[in-house]
């Protein structure tokens, strides 16, 4: 019982990795009231997104990764989209051809495919942080730098594009093998 017990605490106890990824769910919180064409938005933005970085770092550089940690950063993460989301999306609307929004459609069609397919091959919920996941994940952050220029439609072109591959790789990585990797970088790996 006192092994359990230890155990319990280890994989709950606050770190600085957690601290970090707190940091994030209030600059998200932030992000709800800032202009969006002002400096301050930009600013908070990107502390935010190096907090997204940098806790997972943290928590293996001091041996402190926890399934507490993942389950926190998850929450942290879903709020920050979330934020952005409804912060983003109706101005987004706007500016955006009708096109991009069948592409969008398109890309969260091949994803569902990627999770459901995941979800009855090896029964739990995956998704894989590939290559080509990570890069569209920097690309998609980087979008709000670009926002409001006139090179925004190409860039949305573009991260669609990536986005799609990054879709299309893991579910032809979930139908192609057989053994469940969380941390499987490529089709290829």
């Amino acid at each position: 019982m006192q092994i359990m017990h230890r155990e319990f605490r280890k994989v709950h106890n606050w770190n600085v990795a957690n601290t970090v990824t707190s940091m994030r769910m209030a600059a998200s919180l932030f992000l709800l009231f800032l202009p969006l064409k002002s400096i301050w938005f930009l600013v908070i933005y990107t502390i935010a997104g190096l907090t997204d970085v940098l806790d997972g770092w943290l928590a293996r550089k001091t041996g402190r990764a926890s399934e507490f940690g993942a389950r926190l950063d998850s929450i942290s993460d879903l709020l920050f989209y979330s934020v952005l989301l409804a912060r983003l999306f109706p101005i987004l609307y706007q500016i955006l051809p009708g096109e991009i929004w069948y592409a969008v459609s398109g890309i969260i069609l091949v994803r569902i495919a990627a999770y459901a397919t995941a979800a009855i091959k090896y029964h739990r919920f995956a998704s894989l942080h590939t290559w080509l996941n990570k890069l569209t994940g920097v690309a998609v952050f980087l979008f709000p730098y670009v926002l409001f220029t006139l090179s925004s439609v190409v860039y949305s072109w573009a991260v669609c594009i990536l986005a799609f591959a990054a879709s299309a790789e893991e579910l032809a990585i979930h139908l192609l093998r057989t053994d469940y990797l969380s941390e499987r970088k490529s089709l290829l790996k």
